[in-house]
């Protein structure tokens, strides 16, 4: 699958922030939050449903990868996602080591899924 997706019964805003609290105890960084809501919003156009966009870094694990193959830079920093889906909040984000497939070096293959398991971790946690 492309995607790892999580149902929470919290609402966006507090799924951002239980999720920034999981992430910080790995080590993970949120660099920005992109809310598409309102930035749709200030352009003028109707969007009226809540859509974080999470830029997400572990400074130690993006040179450990980049060390390896500066093409994964192509998929830094991590995005996840926390959205309204008629009524339920999910939390979500493309499972790293699809995304580094496509670069088809198995050395960071196997530091993707290592990345990915924490991630994963993260967004369970703040369900």
């Amino acid at each position: 699958m492309f995607d790892y997706t999580v149902s929470t019964n919290k609402n966006v805003n507090e799924a951002v922030e239980s999720l920034e609290a999981s992430l910080k105890d790995q080590q993970f960084g949120v660099l920005w939050t992109f809310d598409i809501k309102d930035k749709l919003q200030e352009k003028g156009l109707d969007f009226e449903k809540e859509y974080k966009v999470l830029e997400v870094c572990n400074p130690k694990e993006a040179q450990r990868v980049l060390t390896e193959n500066q093409m994964a830079g192509y998929f830094l920093p991590c995005k996840m996602v926390v959205y309204d889906d008629e009524g339920t909040t999910k939390i979500g984000m493309p499972r790293p080591t699809a995304l580094i497939s496509m670069v088809n070096d198995e050395t960071i293959e196997s530091l993707a899924a290592d990345i990915e398991k924490r991630l994963i971790s993260c967004m369970d946690q703040s369900v």
